[in-house]
Protein backbone atom coordinates (compact mmCIF):
# COMPACT_ATOMS: atom_id res chain seq x y z
CA UNK A 1 0.00 0.00 0.00
CA UNK A 2 2.80 2.57 1.06
CA UNK A 3 4.96 2.02 -2.37
CA UNK A 4 1.98 2.43 -4.05
CA UNK A 5 1.06 5.24 -2.92
CA UNK A 6 4.29 6.69 -3.26
CA UNK A 7 4.62 6.00 -6.41
CA UNK A 8 1.38 7.47 -7.25
CA UNK A 9 2.72 10.63 -5.60
CA UNK A 10 5.58 11.03 -7.75
CA UNK A 11 3.90 10.86 -10.45
CA UNK A 12 1.32 13.15 -9.41
CA UNK A 13 4.24 15.06 -8.48
CA UNK A 14 5.90 15.61 -12.09
CA UNK A 15 2.62 15.78 -13.91
CA UNK A 16 2.05 18.97 -11.72
CA UNK A 17 5.16 19.83 -12.58
CA UNK A 18 4.94 19.39 -16.43
CA UNK A 19 1.78 21.02 -16.44
CA UNK A 20 2.26 24.11 -14.35
CA UNK A 21 5.32 24.75 -16.50
CA UNK A 22 3.76 24.35 -20.07
CA UNK A 23 0.34 26.18 -18.29
CA UNK A 24 2.26 29.63 -18.03
CA UNK A 25 5.61 29.12 -19.66
CA UNK A 26 5.77 26.98 -22.73
CA UNK A 27 6.03 28.72 -25.97
CA UNK A 28 6.35 27.89 -29.25
CA UNK A 29 7.91 30.54 -31.58
CA UNK A 30 7.86 30.26 -36.04
CA UNK A 31 11.18 31.37 -37.03
CA UNK A 32 11.06 33.54 -40.30
CA UNK A 33 7.49 34.84 -39.72
CA UNK A 34 6.34 38.28 -39.41
CA UNK A 35 6.49 38.69 -35.83
CA UNK A 36 9.89 37.41 -35.88
CA UNK A 37 12.89 39.75 -34.17
CA UNK A 38 14.85 41.26 -37.34
CA UNK A 39 17.17 39.00 -38.79
CA UNK A 40 21.13 39.33 -37.56
CA UNK A 41 24.27 39.51 -39.04
CA UNK A 42 24.79 36.08 -41.32
CA UNK A 43 20.86 35.31 -41.19
CA UNK A 44 18.69 35.96 -44.07
CA UNK A 45 15.04 36.46 -43.06
CA UNK A 46 12.32 34.97 -45.08
CA UNK A 47 15.11 33.13 -47.10
CA UNK A 48 13.52 29.82 -46.36
CA UNK A 49 16.99 28.34 -46.60
CA UNK A 50 17.47 25.78 -43.79
CA UNK A 51 20.70 26.55 -41.97
CA UNK A 52 23.03 23.78 -41.81
CA UNK A 53 23.32 20.98 -38.68
CA UNK A 54 26.01 22.98 -36.04
CA UNK A 55 27.55 20.00 -33.62
CA UNK A 56 29.50 22.19 -31.79
CA UNK A 57 26.43 24.42 -30.69
CA UNK A 58 24.27 21.81 -30.04
CA UNK A 59 26.82 19.96 -27.76
CA UNK A 60 27.23 23.47 -26.02
CA UNK A 61 24.05 24.88 -25.83
CA UNK A 62 23.37 21.38 -23.84
CA UNK A 63 25.99 21.38 -21.18
CA UNK A 64 26.27 24.95 -20.48
CA UNK A 65 23.61 26.43 -18.14
CA UNK A 66 21.05 28.69 -19.78
CA UNK A 67 17.92 30.90 -19.18
CA UNK A 68 15.35 28.97 -21.20
CA UNK A 69 14.89 24.74 -21.22
CA UNK A 70 15.00 23.84 -25.11
CA UNK A 71 12.96 21.23 -25.19
CA UNK A 72 12.29 19.86 -29.36
CA UNK A 73 12.19 21.59 -32.58
CA UNK A 74 9.53 20.68 -34.76
CA UNK A 75 10.23 21.77 -38.15
CA UNK A 76 11.04 25.61 -37.58
CA UNK A 77 9.10 25.58 -34.54
CA UNK A 78 11.15 26.17 -31.30
CA UNK A 79 9.35 24.52 -28.03
CA UNK A 80 11.16 26.13 -24.73
CA UNK A 81 10.41 26.59 -21.76
CA UNK A 82 11.11 29.81 -20.67
CA UNK A 83 12.38 30.04 -16.75
CA UNK A 84 11.94 33.10 -14.11
CA UNK A 85 14.64 36.22 -14.93
CA UNK A 86 15.54 37.80 -11.24
CA UNK A 87 17.81 41.04 -11.59
CA UNK A 88 18.87 43.86 -9.47
CA UNK A 89 20.52 46.98 -11.09
CA UNK A 90 20.95 49.93 -8.91
CA UNK A 91 18.97 48.79 -6.41
CA UNK A 92 16.58 47.94 -8.59
CA UNK A 93 14.28 44.82 -9.10
CA UNK A 94 13.06 43.20 -12.33
CA UNK A 95 11.39 40.08 -12.81
CA UNK A 96 10.29 38.72 -15.96
CA UNK A 97 10.39 35.23 -18.03
CA UNK A 98 13.32 34.70 -20.54
CA UNK A 99 10.69 34.80 -23.09
CA UNK A 100 11.22 37.99 -23.82
CA UNK A 101 14.95 37.65 -24.83
CA UNK A 102 13.37 35.46 -27.76
CA UNK A 103 16.09 33.28 -27.60
CA UNK A 104 18.61 35.91 -27.15
CA UNK A 105 17.37 38.30 -29.97
CA UNK A 106 15.83 40.71 -28.22
CA UNK A 107 16.30 42.89 -25.06
CA UNK A 108 14.01 43.29 -22.77
CA UNK A 109 13.97 46.72 -19.96
CA UNK A 110 17.79 47.70 -21.08
CA UNK A 111 19.05 44.03 -20.50
CA UNK A 112 19.99 41.36 -23.19
CA UNK A 113 21.87 37.96 -23.50
CA UNK A 114 25.57 38.34 -24.39
CA UNK A 115 25.76 36.00 -27.35
CA UNK A 116 29.77 36.48 -27.66
CA UNK A 117 33.01 37.57 -25.85
CA UNK A 118 33.68 36.28 -22.16
CA UNK A 119 30.24 37.18 -21.26
CA UNK A 120 29.13 35.21 -23.77
CA UNK A 121 25.72 33.36 -21.76
CA UNK A 122 25.26 35.98 -18.86
CA UNK A 123 22.83 39.14 -19.31
CA UNK A 124 24.48 42.61 -19.28
CA UNK A 125 23.01 45.68 -20.11
CA UNK A 126 22.02 47.27 -23.43
CA UNK A 127 22.46 50.63 -24.60
CA UNK A 128 18.72 52.65 -24.66
CA UNK A 129 17.00 51.68 -28.22
CA UNK A 130 19.75 49.08 -29.21
CA UNK A 131 21.65 45.81 -28.78
CA UNK A 132 24.64 47.66 -28.21
CA UNK A 133 26.98 46.19 -24.74
CA UNK A 134 27.23 49.31 -22.30
CA UNK A 135 30.52 48.55 -21.06
CA UNK A 136 30.79 50.64 -18.17
CA UNK A 137 27.12 49.48 -16.80
CA UNK A 138 27.30 48.75 -13.15
CA UNK A 139 27.22 45.14 -11.75
CA UNK A 140 23.93 43.72 -12.34
CA UNK A 141 23.08 41.23 -9.68
CA UNK A 142 21.95 37.91 -11.39
CA UNK A 143 19.38 35.64 -9.56
CA UNK A 144 17.67 34.16 -12.01
CA UNK A 145 16.11 30.60 -12.05
CA UNK A 146 18.40 29.06 -14.85
CA UNK A 147 18.37 25.65 -16.47
CA UNK A 148 20.71 23.99 -13.99
CA UNK A 149 18.42 25.69 -11.05
CA UNK A 150 15.48 24.25 -11.84
CA UNK A 151 16.89 20.69 -12.30
CA UNK A 152 18.50 20.93 -8.99
CA UNK A 153 14.86 21.67 -7.54
CA UNK A 154 13.18 19.05 -9.29
CA UNK A 155 15.89 16.48 -8.14
CA UNK A 156 15.69 17.74 -4.43
CA UNK A 157 11.64 17.27 -4.49
CA UNK A 158 12.26 13.47 -6.12
CA UNK A 159 14.71 13.06 -3.51
CA UNK A 160 12.65 14.12 -0.83
CA UNK A 161 9.25 12.13 -2.03
CA UNK A 162 11.12 9.11 -2.49
CA UNK A 163 13.01 8.92 1.10
CA UNK A 164 10.16 10.32 2.94
CA UNK A 165 8.30 7.12 0.99
CA UNK A 166 10.97 5.07 2.25
CA UNK A 167 11.25 6.61 6.29
CA UNK A 168 7.42 6.15 6.59
CA UNK A 169 7.78 2.60 5.72
CA UNK A 170 10.94 1.82 8.04
CA UNK A 171 8.06 3.03 10.27
CA UNK A 172 5.18 0.97 9.81
CA UNK A 173 7.37 -2.26 8.57
CA UNK A 174 9.47 -2.22 11.91
CA UNK A 175 10.97 -5.78 12.84
CA UNK A 176 9.65 -6.88 8.63
CA UNK A 177 11.31 -7.36 5.57
CA UNK A 178 12.02 -4.29 3.16
CA UNK A 179 10.03 -4.14 -0.26
CA UNK A 180 9.59 -1.62 -2.92
CA UNK A 181 11.36 1.13 -2.37
CA UNK A 182 13.14 0.32 0.42
CA UNK A 183 14.48 -2.81 -0.40
CA UNK A 184 16.50 -0.94 -3.43
CA UNK A 185 17.77 1.63 -0.93
CA UNK A 186 19.10 -0.12 1.70
CA UNK A 187 21.56 -1.83 0.64
CA UNK A 188 22.49 1.18 -1.15
CA UNK A 189 22.57 2.95 2.39
CA UNK A 190 24.23 0.21 4.19
CA UNK A 191 27.16 0.29 1.45
CA UNK A 192 27.94 3.89 2.27
CA UNK A 193 27.54 3.35 5.76
CA UNK A 194 29.60 0.01 6.02
CA UNK A 195 31.71 0.41 3.13
CA UNK A 196 32.23 3.95 2.88
CA UNK A 197 31.83 5.67 5.62
CA UNK A 198 32.91 3.70 8.93
CA UNK A 199 36.43 2.36 7.52
CA UNK A 200 37.25 5.77 6.35
CA UNK A 201 36.36 7.43 9.17
CA UNK A 202 36.29 5.29 12.03
CA UNK A 203 34.19 5.00 15.17
CA UNK A 204 33.10 8.63 14.30
CA UNK A 205 31.13 8.09 11.28
CA UNK A 206 27.93 8.09 12.58
CA UNK A 207 28.31 11.86 12.84
CA UNK A 208 28.71 12.38 8.99
CA UNK A 209 26.40 9.93 7.70
CA UNK A 210 23.79 12.27 6.72
CA UNK A 211 26.00 14.57 5.03
CA UNK A 212 27.57 11.67 3.05
CA UNK A 213 24.60 10.02 2.21
CA UNK A 214 22.87 13.49 0.74
CA UNK A 215 25.83 14.12 -1.01
CA UNK A 216 25.76 10.30 -2.41
CA UNK A 217 22.12 10.35 -3.12
CA UNK A 218 22.57 14.20 -4.76
CA UNK A 219 25.36 13.31 -7.48
CA UNK A 220 23.38 9.98 -7.88
CA UNK A 221 20.39 11.04 -9.04
CA UNK A 222 21.24 13.66 -10.61
CA UNK A 223 24.03 11.79 -13.15
CA UNK A 224 21.09 9.31 -13.89
CA UNK A 225 18.76 12.56 -14.43
CA UNK A 226 21.02 14.06 -16.83
CA UNK A 227 20.88 10.77 -18.76
CA UNK A 228 17.31 11.09 -19.73
CA UNK A 229 16.32 13.69 -22.78
CA UNK A 230 13.18 14.44 -21.32
CA UNK A 231 11.98 17.45 -19.78
CA UNK A 232 12.41 18.26 -16.54
CA UNK A 233 15.56 15.97 -17.12
CA UNK A 234 18.52 15.93 -19.03
CA UNK A 235 20.31 19.16 -17.31
CA UNK A 236 24.14 18.14 -17.13
CA UNK A 237 23.72 19.25 -13.18
CA UNK A 238 26.76 17.70 -12.11
CA UNK A 239 28.84 18.97 -14.88
CA UNK A 240 28.41 22.66 -13.80
CA UNK A 241 31.24 23.54 -11.91
CA UNK A 242 29.24 26.03 -9.68
CA UNK A 243 27.00 22.89 -8.23
CA UNK A 244 30.25 20.92 -8.27
CA UNK A 245 32.95 23.33 -6.38
CA UNK A 246 29.74 24.48 -3.99
CA UNK A 247 29.74 20.57 -2.87
CA UNK A 248 33.39 20.33 -3.19
CA UNK A 249 33.55 23.95 -0.73
CA UNK A 250 31.22 22.02 1.89
CA UNK A 251 33.44 18.97 2.20
CA UNK A 252 36.50 21.71 2.54
CA UNK A 253 34.57 23.27 5.17
CA UNK A 254 33.32 20.07 7.29
CA UNK A 255 36.92 19.02 6.68
CA UNK A 256 38.78 22.06 8.20
CA UNK A 257 36.64 22.61 11.04
CA UNK A 258 36.68 19.09 12.29
CA UNK A 259 40.21 18.81 12.17
CA UNK A 260 42.24 17.90 15.54
CA UNK A 261 45.30 19.19 17.02
CA UNK A 262 47.35 15.47 15.55
CA UNK A 263 46.16 16.95 12.08
CA UNK A 264 47.06 20.76 11.91
CA UNK A 265 50.22 19.41 13.52
CA UNK A 266 51.10 17.14 10.15
CA UNK A 267 50.56 20.15 8.26
CA UNK A 268 52.58 22.61 9.85
CA UNK A 269 55.82 20.03 10.99
CA UNK A 270 54.76 16.53 9.57
CA UNK A 271 56.83 13.77 11.45
CA UNK A 272 59.51 11.55 9.54
CA UNK A 273 60.32 14.79 7.22
CA UNK A 274 64.04 16.09 7.47
CA UNK A 275 64.49 18.83 9.20
CA UNK A 276 65.71 21.27 6.40
CA UNK A 277 62.86 20.70 4.71
CA UNK A 278 61.02 22.44 7.23
CA UNK A 279 63.37 25.06 9.05
CA UNK A 280 64.35 27.67 8.20
CA UNK A 281 62.39 27.78 4.33
CA UNK A 282 59.23 25.83 5.15
CA UNK A 283 58.84 24.22 1.87
CA UNK A 284 57.43 21.03 3.59
CA UNK A 285 54.44 23.03 5.32
CA UNK A 286 54.06 24.72 2.37
CA UNK A 287 53.57 21.89 0.49
CA UNK A 288 50.90 20.35 3.05
CA UNK A 289 48.95 23.65 3.34
CA UNK A 290 48.47 23.77 -0.38
CA UNK A 291 47.28 20.69 -0.01
CA UNK A 292 44.18 21.59 1.62
CA UNK A 293 43.11 23.85 -1.35
CA UNK A 294 44.30 21.42 -3.98
CA UNK A 295 41.85 17.99 -2.55
CA UNK A 296 39.04 19.63 -3.32
CA UNK A 297 39.72 21.53 -6.09
CA UNK A 298 40.59 18.13 -7.18
CA UNK A 299 36.96 16.70 -6.60
CA UNK A 300 35.40 19.41 -8.11
CA UNK A 301 37.10 19.22 -11.54
CA UNK A 302 36.92 15.49 -11.36
CA UNK A 303 32.30 15.22 -11.29
CA UNK A 304 32.50 17.95 -13.85
CA UNK A 305 35.39 16.47 -16.25
CA UNK A 306 33.87 13.01 -16.03
CA UNK A 307 29.98 13.76 -16.56
CA UNK A 308 30.69 16.69 -19.01
CA UNK A 309 32.88 14.45 -20.73
CA UNK A 310 30.22 11.73 -21.02
CA UNK A 311 27.59 14.09 -22.03
CA UNK A 312 29.68 15.28 -25.35
CA UNK A 313 30.75 11.78 -26.40
CA UNK A 314 26.76 10.85 -26.22
CA UNK A 315 26.06 13.80 -28.51
CA UNK A 316 28.52 13.29 -29.92
CA UNK A 317 27.84 9.93 -31.69
CA UNK A 318 24.20 11.43 -31.98
CA UNK A 319 25.59 14.08 -33.78
CA UNK A 320 27.19 11.87 -37.02
CA UNK A 321 23.69 10.92 -37.91
CA UNK A 322 22.38 14.24 -38.98
CA UNK A 323 26.33 15.59 -40.50
CA UNK A 324 26.71 12.99 -43.13
CA UNK A 325 22.70 12.52 -43.30
CA UNK A 326 22.92 15.73 -44.79
CA UNK A 327 25.66 15.21 -46.82
CA UNK A 328 23.03 13.26 -48.97
CA UNK A 329 25.07 9.81 -49.38
CA UNK A 330 25.44 6.03 -48.48
CA UNK A 331 27.39 7.28 -45.63
CA UNK A 332 24.30 8.16 -43.38
CA UNK A 333 22.80 5.46 -44.07
CA UNK A 334 25.85 3.17 -42.88
CA UNK A 335 27.27 5.72 -39.81
CA UNK A 336 23.33 6.22 -38.40
CA UNK A 337 23.34 2.33 -36.96
CA UNK A 338 26.62 2.41 -35.57
CA UNK A 339 26.37 6.13 -34.06
CA UNK A 340 23.09 4.60 -32.25
CA UNK A 341 25.07 1.24 -31.27
CA UNK A 342 27.10 3.02 -29.27
CA UNK A 343 25.10 5.79 -28.17
CA UNK A 344 23.65 3.52 -26.43
CA UNK A 345 26.81 1.26 -25.51
CA UNK A 346 27.61 4.94 -23.79
CA UNK A 347 24.54 5.10 -22.22
CA UNK A 348 24.51 1.98 -20.52
CA UNK A 349 28.46 3.01 -19.06
CA UNK A 350 27.53 6.33 -18.03
CA UNK A 351 25.08 4.70 -16.14
CA UNK A 352 27.60 3.17 -14.16
CA UNK A 353 29.92 6.28 -14.28
CA UNK A 354 26.77 7.91 -12.44
CA UNK A 355 27.41 5.38 -9.51
CA UNK A 356 31.17 5.29 -9.49
CA UNK A 357 31.52 9.46 -9.73
CA UNK A 358 28.54 9.21 -6.69
CA UNK A 359 30.93 7.10 -5.09
CA UNK A 360 34.48 8.41 -5.58
CA UNK A 361 33.69 11.75 -4.60
CA UNK A 362 31.75 10.60 -1.13
CA UNK A 363 35.08 8.01 -0.61
CA UNK A 364 37.33 10.66 -1.17
CA UNK A 365 35.37 13.24 1.30
CA UNK A 366 34.89 10.59 3.82
CA UNK A 367 38.59 10.32 3.49
CA UNK A 368 39.65 13.73 4.37
CA UNK A 369 36.96 13.65 7.36
CA UNK A 370 38.88 10.62 8.68
CA UNK A 371 42.19 12.19 8.26
CA UNK A 372 41.38 15.43 9.83
CA UNK A 373 40.17 13.76 12.72
CA UNK A 374 42.66 10.51 13.27
CA UNK A 375 44.62 10.13 16.26
CA UNK A 376 48.12 10.70 17.36
CA UNK A 377 49.51 6.56 17.61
Amino acid sequence: MSGKTGFKGIIAIWITIFMIAFSFSVRAEEHGTATAPPSHEGETAGSGTEEPFNAGKMIIDHIVDSHEWHIMEIGKTAVTVPLPVILIYEGKLDIFMSSKFHHGHASHLGYKIEDQGSKKGKIVRVKEGTMETEENAGRIIDLSITKTVFAIWVSCVLIILIFTSVARSYKRREGQSPKGLQSMLEPIILFVRDDVARPAIGHKADKFMPYLLTLFFFIFFNNVMGLIPIFPFGANVTGNLAVTGIMALITFLITTFNGNKTYWKHIYNAPGVPWWLKFPLPLMPIVELMGIFTKPFVLMVRLFANITAGHIIILGFMSLIFIFGNMQSYLGAVVAPVSVAFGIFMGFLELLVAFIQAYVFTLLSALYFGMAMEEHH
